[in-house]
């Protein structure tokens, strides 16, 4: 494979997981019965651009097709952060009811329902049926296609947006340039698009490896976020760090062309924090496989002693991120009962790879399991008072990454 960026040869191995099916490929009651289809999950490291990247197996089509299950608006704590962030743009730009704003991968329509709320025209773009029909019911527009290039010439024939957000979408391109390139396109010339995605900094260093999955085809750095958009027609010029998915950037763009806002110095100054890191050298990636085995190998041993000890252990969380846990650590039903999760649209469905049940709340009431493992664990504080209930019957939460940790 070459890099999807610069297209350079790949040589260097972040992390190998073997195989797996995409993390979001839920099962039904029928499908579970019948042969599945995984794929190499490997993440590979250009040398030219460095660029962290999925090896191409499995395309954007199929991972992001109708049945999508992902909907953004389960998590109370996801709610508030963008709650927060349209409250910042609004006024840090000046939008109002003259303003357009876009959301690129606008999933179930949150983000846009707060927008629509403060009075300015909006719409999102949501390749998955799914996640745009429930958009469409909040009342929000929706373009339910991929982004590119061609489709913001499309839409800038019509109108031009002030603001663009993405919204951890940057990572689950597998054209980065062309979806970048975009973004230049379909902006006013003073207009702004913003960018939030996992920083592959926190994935190194806290041993993150369960964000690693088919739908993330890149792992990014300001590095090399600033050098592809200064190639694709747009300019960084602020950058924010952000708690959420286990740290987080947010990146402020506009067009490299008639862009005028202000460099903050915070560009500049986490540059120079990643180059001292090594981002742009060989030993940095190295060991981390390493890392990886040892938090598979510790989850393992946990597992296999509670059931040795006749104790019941469940999940919470139908996460894409606790599907690459529990396929590397290759954990079956015996192991982990069944999964819980809010969402009614996973219920009654069954894990990739593992095929463990996923089922409505109550369950943990009628079977009072000695263990829940918290597979969003980026979730963690939301999820800890959420289910505090469990200490009633002596039940413990659990998480697993970066290292087994037992709550108290």
């Amino acid at each position: 494979m070459n890099c999807r960026n610069c297209g350079a040869s790949l040589g260097l191995t972040l992390l190998d997981l073997g195989s797996a099916p995409p993390s979001n490929a839920l099962l039904t009651a029928e499908q579970v019965t019948q042969p599945e289809t995984s794929f190499p999950l490997r993440v590979l490291v250009c040398e030219r651009c460095w660029l962290v990247q999925t090896e191409d197996f499995a395309k954007a089509e199929e991972l992001f097709d109708a049945e999508y299950p992902y909907f953004s608006g389960y998590s109370s704590s996801w709610l508030a952060h963008i709650e927060r962030y349209v409250d910042e743009v609004v006024r840090r730009f000046s939008l109002d009811a003259g303003s357009l704003v876009v959301e690129v991968g606008a999933n179930d329509g949150s983000l846009l329902e707060y927008v629509k709320a403060a009075g300015i025209d909006c719409f999102g773009i949501e390749p998955t049926a799914s996640t745009a029909s429930a958009a469409r019911a909040k009342g929000i527009r929706v373009v339910e296609a991929f982004f590119g290039a061609d489709l913001a010439r499309e839409l800038a024939s019509d109108a031009r947006a002030d603001l663009i957000v993405a919204n951890n979408v940057l990572a689950h391109v597998p054209d980065i340039n062309d979806f970048v390139a975009g973004f230049s396109l379909l902006l006013e010339p003073d207009g702004v698009a913003t960018f939030e995605f996992p920083h592959v900094v926190h994935l190194i260093a806290e041993n993150q490896f369960d964000t690693v999955y088919h739908e993330h085809f890149s792992y990014l750095s300001l590095t090399v976020v600033n050098r592809v958009f200064a190639a694709n027609g747009l300019a960084v010029f602020d950058v924010e760090e952000l708690a959420t998915h286990g740290g987080s950037l947010r990146v402020f763009g506009q067009r490299a062309d008639v862009g005028r806002r202000p460099h903050s110095s915070r560009v500049d100054d986490l540059l120079a924090c990643e180059a001292r890191l090594g981002i742009a050298s060989a030993a940095y990636y190295q060991g981390f496989q390493r890392k990886a085995e040892g938090v598979k190998n510790a989850f393992l041993r946990f597992l296999l002693e509670a059931a040795e000890s006749g104790k019941m252990v469940a999940a919470y969380g139908a996460a894409a991120k606790g599907n690459t846990l529990l396929n590397f650590a290759g954990v079956r039903p015996d192991l982990i009962r069944f999964v819980v999760d809010a969402n009614p649209a996973k219920q009654g469905k069954f894990l990739p790879g593992s095929h463990i049940p996923i089922v409505a709340e109550e369950r943990l009431h009628e079977q009072e399991p000695a263990f829940v493992v918290l597979l969003p664990w980026n979730l963690r504080s939301e999820l800890r008072e959420r289910l505090g209930y469990v200490r009633s019957w002596g039940g413990r939460l659990v998480t697993a990454v970066p290292q087994l940790d037992v709550l108290p």
